[in-house]
């Protein structure tokens, strides 16, 4: 069983911080679940282009508002409170917030905790550590 406690491993490694967003990584490739699991907070004002293109994403709204643009169709859905969204074609998208999200996301395959985004908004693959 794991067990882990979100506001102190807001302290630890695991609580990355980029332009626009902060992720805690709860669950990394080394837990052997299959898939990651983080708590992402996309700070108000913020615009992001991603292309998660080797991972899958779903994204669950818990709080905030905002909205995430389908790049290949211009369709905009609205973000809010119960709000999913996945991500099953590696859709290039924009994510906007309105106010600060917070967002529970789950990717697979998972990751190991050392990606950073690349300037097309991907996660390369990274090897994990035996």
């Amino acid at each position: 069983m794991i067990v882990r406690d979100l506001n102190k491993a807001k302290n630890t490694e695991r609580r990355v911080v980029s332009d626009g967003w902060e992720s805690v990584r709860l669950l990394l490739a080394g837990d052997k679940m299959g898939f990651s699991f983080h708590i992402t907070t996309i700070y108000a004002g913020g615009e992001l282009n991603f292309h998660y293109k080797n991972h899958l994403e779903s994204v669950y709204c818990i709080s905030g508002s905002g909205s995430i643009e389908d790049i290949a169709t211009g369709e905009v859905h609205p973000i809010r409170p119960g709000v999913m969204y996945a991500l099953n074609e590696h859709d290039k998208h924009i994510l906007r917030a309105d106010e600060e999200m917070i967002m529970a996301c789950v990717f697979n395959p998972p990751v190991t905790g050392q990606e950073v985004h690349q300037d097309d908004g991907s996660y390369a693959l990274v090897a994990e550590e035996a």
